[in-house]
């Protein structure tokens, strides 16, 4: 059974919008933390996504192809997105009430925690797709980060992984100090590399159609890399 199937099985039984959703997802998957990760994903990156063209008050077509990009529906199975964007979409409850269910889906859990850095990850995608991250755009994408605590400067990295290639910091985007040797750089970038690992991803229950999250990643941490590792060679800190 496909993703989008078992969110309709969900819809099905959500009588109050997606605050009663998510309770579903818990109570439907309990016994499968994998799956449960995997339709809690694509749950909060529909409704988030909805409540962020509401904060935006536009949808682009750009954004709606970068919307695709993850989801590659089948024809007979876009009711279902379509059905719970728009339950989302039109919810008297605000964003914020949907970030703080899907945050308490992170209970200790180290995958369902990190789940959540994923979600704020693909909204950023989503947000930038029309070649600009607006203004209430990033509003609504911090507040969703303080919901899931991501802290200021975990949030500074993320959004640099969004930037135009070569406008980010790259110790800002790596995560080291400016006055940090390159073997600590050097090492960190492989770490980095590990952690974001499409089958990093997959394990942790985000579906196999997210990868281009991991592939934006890793894009964005190699580019960031080779600028410093240019950088520092043209200041004679590395060896030839």
């Amino acid at each position: 059974m496909t993703i989008l199937k078992h969110i309709a099985q969900l819809l099905a039984r959500a009588s109050d919008g997606v605050y009663s959703l998510v309770a579903a997802v818990r109570e439907m998957f309990h016994h499968d933390p994998e799956l449960r990760r995997r339709v809690a994903f694509s749950v909060a990156l529909i409704a988030l996504s909805a409540k962020m063209a509401k904060a935006d008050g536009v949808v682009t077509v750009d954004e709606v192809k970068a919307f695709h990009e993850f989801f590659h529906v089948p024809p007979g199975e876009m009711a279902n997105v379509t059905r719970l964007y728009n339950l989302a979409k039109q919810d008297i409850a605000g964003f914020e009430t949907y970030a703080r269910q899907m945050a308490s889906l992170c209970s200790g859990d180290t995958h369902e925690c990190a789940m959540l850095e994923d979600v704020l990850d693909a909204l950023f995608h989503v947000a930038k797709a029309d070649g600009v991250i607006h203004e209430r755009e990033h509003r609504f994408l911090v507040r969703i980060a303080q919901i899931f605590e991501v802290n200021e400067h975990h949030f500074a990295q993320i959004e640099a992984r969004h930037m135009v290639p070569g406008k980010a910091d790259p110790y800002v985007l790596l995560g080291v100090s400016p006055d940090a040797p390159f073997d600590e750089i050097r090492k960190r970038y492989r770490k980095l590399v590990a952690e974001n690992h499409p089958d990093r991803l997959i394990a942790r229950g985000v579906p196999e159609e997210f990868i281009v999250i991991a592939n934006g990643r890793l894009a964005a941490l190699n580019e960031a890399y080779e600028r410093l590792e240019l950088m520092l060679r043209g200041k004679n800190e590395l060896r030839a």
